[in-house]
């Protein structure tokens, strides 16, 4: 089983063609406190390298829920991961506030934001929201590629609508395609 597999089998569930790099995955858990968060959610794991990088920074006491909904890859990510520290859940994003329980110090996205409905992107983005502890910070990525794309402008649009602050990292070269993050905060 392989994430390009699944993509092949559900192009619009899964979203990418290849797993991201560690480079990326780095990036994405860099600077947003994971080692201080209590509570931290990812939505989208696929085959779990962003989620091996938010385990390597978490704390020992500290709890990750992970939130996927292909039935294969969480499937997969529960019987290859056995740190007592993540739960897998395998669901929708849209209903992340069951799926943690209280709120979250970060979530990390693996979604592909530019391939769901916009409709449906705003409706998880408000999941995201709603589950984020004041000061929450909240990461996901784009490929540069597509970064010109109208959904790729809508989301950043609605990233910025969504926090009190935006950034955008330098572009991960050594990740196929080469991507970048956004780190968004919520208002303290």
């Amino acid at each position: 089983m392989s994430i390009t597999t699944e993509f092949l089998r559900r192009p619009l569930m899964t979203g990418a063609v290849a797993p991201s790099s560690r480079r990326l995955a780095y990036a994405m858990t860099e600077g947003i406190g994971l080692e201080r968060a209590r509570l931290v959610a990812e939505l989208g794991p696929g085959t779990g390298v962003f989620t091996d990088a938010i385990l390597a920074r978490l704390a020992s006491d500290a709890r990750l829920v992970a939130v996927e909904l292909n039935p294969v890859l969480a499937a997969r990510l529960t019987a290859t991961r056995r740190d007592t520290r993540l739960t897998v859940v395998q669901g929708s994003a849209a209903e992340l506030a069951a799926a943690v329980g209280e709120p979250a110090d970060a979530v990390v996205s693996g979604l592909p934001w530019t391939v769901m409905p916009q409709n449906r992107r705003g409706y998880i983005l408000d999941a995201v929201t709603d589950v984020l502890a004041p000061g929450g910070r909240f990461t996901t990525f784009a490929y540069v590629h597509a970064a010109w794309t109208p959904p790729a402008r809508q989301l950043t649009a609605e990233l910025a609508r969504r926090f009190d602050r935006l950034e955008r990292s330098k572009t991960v070269w050594a990740n196929l395609p080469p991507a970048f993050v956004h780190r968004a905060t919520r208002r303290p």
